[in-house]
């Protein structure tokens, strides 16, 4: 099953929405205040798909499955206690297991800086080789040619 991906021209249109945070080809971020009224409407009975055409959505630009995925995670959301928030900011990057202490934070950067020293004198050695090699490759000269 393939993606479905916005044209340039419905993304300009998503971007006139005034529930719509950002939008790009394969994505789109609504804002939280529309994901508190979807899910309030969807409480009071309405169908997803209703909801986002009083929303002023062209629900077959979106697509059935993406209006079902937006109506699963706002459901999730309202269970969390952060409620609506979008967290992936705050939530990149792999989580620490443990904190460290003073003495282990400092041998931890100690051996970074030593890390990079090592990569930079690679960097150095590489290029001094390939400078090297330069010079010393002759240069193909067109008036040597002997009959």
């Amino acid at each position: 099953m393939g993606k479905n991906y916005f044209t340039e021209e419905q993304v300009a249109m998503l971007k006139l929405n005034p529930h719509v945070q950002k939008v790009s080809a394969k994505a789109i971020t609504y804002t939280e205040a529309f994901h508190q009224w979807f899910y309030q409407e969807y409480q009071d009975g309405k169908l997803p798909t209703v909801i986002f055409q009083e929303a002023g959505f062209d629900t077959k630009v979106l697509g059935k499955e993406r209006i079902k995925g937006f109506a699963k995670q706002t459901k999730k959301m309202a269970q969390r206690v952060e409620g609506f928030t979008d967290l992936r900011a705050q939530n990149s990057g792999r989580p620490r297991t443990k904190d460290f202490t003073p003495e282990q934070e400092l041998d931890y950067l100690r051996h970074k800086v030593a890390l990079q020293e090592q990569q930079i004198d690679a960097l150095k050695k590489t290029n001094f080789i390939n400078r090297k090699a330069a010079r010393a490759t002759p240069k193909k000269n067109s008036n040597s040619s002997k009959p």
